[in-house]
């Protein structure tokens, strides 16, 4: 497996691990369909996997603070689970 694919892969399953969904990279790897919008997550789910994204990056990607928040917003607009609204007013 490749370096960036290993990454993806490892942010991919951490973002099944946050949302608590029995899912896993493999799973979806195939896949050619919208699966990203088949599970969901809340905000705060979203924004812990993001931050844990960011700091994974800057360690295993060797990026700087300002390139791991620019591809993790990347990585959540491409892979990101929908986002559960709370329906509070």
């Amino acid at each position: 497996m490749k370096r960036d694919e290993r990454i993806l892969k490892d942010l991919i399953d951490k973002m099944f691990e946050v949302a608590e969904h029995a899912v896993t990279y493999e799973d979806v790897k195939e896949r050619k369909d919208d699966w990203y919008v088949q599970w969901q997550m809340t905000e705060d789910q979203n924004q812990e996997w993001k931050d844990w994204g960011k700091e994974y990056l800057r360690k295993k990607g060797r990026m700087s603070k300002l390139s791991a928040e620019k591809t993790m917003g990347w990585i959540d607009l491409m892979y990101g689970l929908k986002i559960k609204r709370d329906d509070k007013g």
